[in-house]
């Protein structure tokens, strides 16, 4: 194996003369180079987070469902698009697929750049620029399947969460970089007056990722290597949608990623209804920031102190937390509510979302990996085969389960909207994700041990 070759032949990680002489090297370069590639994708894909809060003050006018649905968009279409971008790295490498991946984000950019600039814009067109920056989320679920086939099961847990932590970061920068960048006469075009008196330039927030993501795209190009042994077609991947056991995961990765990527959606429109008074833009980031540091966090935890025992205990928090915040709301126990306290057991909620995202994903990749090896060598397959079969599946299944966890974007600024039109009030929201992680951590508890 040459030492420049982009394609390489022979990848052995779990041989531990192989990682250390070799494999460590080349693992930590194609990860230091996919984890920024990821994070310009979960800024790409947050964008409408950001930007529908300040679209009715530049003169749009549109009704609070419809900028919800806005930030609940790209959501679905990451879920949707993650679904062939799970089998994708065993067909066309992760090198040239991290490039291409990154590069045509720049269409959304691009474009919502530009329209954002006419107020006479219809709603229809922010619908489907908002579908296209569901691109940028897909890319989750091919860069972390790519990330599996480089390190042995015995870092997966950290190599992951260092990968889906860093990148899951996307989201508060989007938001934190956004909020101050707006206000600055940066990129092309001129700003809006706001009802106030004062400018805001809108399109940068979509604008200045631009450059980012070309640098990006041409790292991961000349940087990265493809993996000859991970050739896989769709078919022999294809799999495990039959497989039970990655359902059952699906949904345990739903609560905590779900509940992270619909958290960090619909936070600062959530927070405008309750508490509109507060200027939540310059807050929105932090909770977020907690949710992405906490998810390498629970990775390297998880393979220290066991996943399936971190995920247990880490849904126990989620439900405490969850009860917590029904105390906070206006007209609960006090008549205005406590934005303070609703804003700190938020942020606590976003680390127990990001820490369980960690520790699900190394349990599901421990778990599912064992389970699929453990079939194989029950059909014949020698222990060679059987290893190669069950990194290959393990990917597909791990790409596929980000897929469903995606899902929670949409949803849960959906549940939140739903509850304020039906009832006016977000308790009956809160209810149903309080009975959702009672669930999942009976399911933990009952279908696996540590």
């Amino acid at each position: 194996m040459s030492k420049t070759s982009k394609v390489i032949e022979q990848w052995q990680p779990d041989d531990s003369q192989f990682w250390l002489n070799t494999g460590k090297r080349i693992a930590t370069r194609n990860l230091w180079i996919s984890i920024p590639c990821l994070l310009l994708g979960f800024c790409v894909w947050m964008l409408f987070s950001i930007v529908a809060i300040h679209l009715n003050s530049i003169g749009f006018n549109f009704s609070t469902n419809q900028l919800f649905l806005l930030t609940a968009i790209p959501s679905v279409s990451g879920a949707l698009f993650r679904v062939p971008y799970s089998f994708i790295i065993p067909i066309f490498g992760g090198r040239r697929w991290t490039a291409f991946s990154t590069i045509i984000l720049i269409l959304p950019c691009l474009w919502l750049g530009y329209v954002i600039q006419d107020t006479t814009t219809p709603y229809a067109i922010f619908v489907v620029i908002a579908l296209l920056c569901g691109l940028g989320g897909a890319n989750f679920a091919s860069s972390m399947a790519n990330i599996s086939f480089f390190f042995p099961k015995s870092h997966q847990g950290a190599a992951l969460g260092l990968n889906g932590g860093l990148g899951n970061l996307g989201v508060s920068v989007i938001q934190l970089i956004a909020s101050l960048i707006i206000f600055v006469p940066l990129c092309v075009g001129g700003p809006a007056i706001l009802p106030n008196g004062g400018q805001l330039w809108l399109q940068n927030a979509a604008l200045i990722w631009v450059p980012f993501l070309i640098i990006c795209s041409v790292a991961a190009l000349w940087g990265m290597n493809d993996l000859a042994t991970a050739r896989a077609s769709f078919k022999d991947q294809s799999v495990v949608l039959k497989d039970k056991t990655m359902w059952m995961l699906s949904l345990l990765y739903l609560a905590t990623f779900g509940s992270f990527i619909g958290f960090s959606a619909g936070f600062a429109m959530l927070s405008k209804t309750q508490f509109p008074e507060v200027d939540i833009a310059m807050f929105a980031f932090f909770g977020p920031l907690i949710g992405a540091i906490g998810r390498p966090l629970g990775g390297a935890m998880s393979d220290k102190f066991n996943g399936i025992r971190m995920t247990f205990i880490n849904y126990l928090s989620m439900i405490i937390f969850v009860i917590l915040i029904f105390t906070t709301l206006p007209g609960i126990f006090s008549e205005h509510g406590s934005f303070i306290g609703f804003y700190a057991t938020f942020l606590l909620l976003f680390f127990t979302a990001g820490f369980g995202s960690g520790s699900t994903y190394q349990m599901i990749a421990i778990v599912f990996r064992q389970h699929i090896f453990n079939r194989a060598t029950n059909n014949g397959e020698d222990k060679d085969q059987a290893t190669k079969t069950a990194a290959t599946e393990t990917a597909a299944a791990l790409g596929f389960i980000s897929a469903i966890g995606a899902i929670g974007g949409f949803v849960i600024p959906q549940v939140f909207s739903l509850s304020l039109v039906l009832f006016h009030s977000v308790s009956y929201a809160l209810i149903i994700f309080l009975v959702f992680y009672v669930a999942c951590a009976v399911i933990t508890k009952i279908n696996y041990k540590p």
